[in-house]
C-alpha cells in the first residue's frame, strides 16, 4: 500500500526458526530511532527505516528458505541432521 511502512512480522514473515521474532522486535526499537534522528521530517523517517530493513529482511527470509529447504524439502531429514552433526 502506498505510504504506508510495514513492521514486524508484516514487513517480512519468515519460517518459524525464531527469527521473524527477532526481527519483529528489531523492527519495534528501530522505528523510535529513525523518528529521532528526523523529527521533522514525515518522508525520511520512514525512508531510512525501510533502507535498513530491506537488506535485513532479505537476508532473513533466504535463511529462512534455506531452514524451509532442510525440514521440507526432498532431502528432508537427511539435510536437516547432517546441518546439525556438523557433516553437512
Amino acid at each position: 500500500m502506498p505510504g504506508a511502512t510495514r513492521l514486524g512480522g508484516a514487513a517480512h514473515p519468515s519460517a518459524p526458526d525464531a527469527e521473524g521474532a527477532d526481527l519483529a522486535m528489531y523492527d519495534g526499537a528501530e522505528p523510535g530511532e529513525v523518528l529521532t534522528a528526523h523529527p521533522h521530517d514525515a518522508e525520511a523517517a520512514p525512508a531510512a527505516y525501510e533502507q535498513a530493513m530491506f537488506p535485513r529482511s532479505a537476508a532473513a527470509a533466504a535463511d529462512g528458505a534455506e531452514l524451509h529447504d532442510l525440514l521440507f524439502g526432498g532431502a528432508a531429514p537427511h539435510g536437516l541432521i547432517a546441518m546439525s552433526t556438523g557433516h553437512g
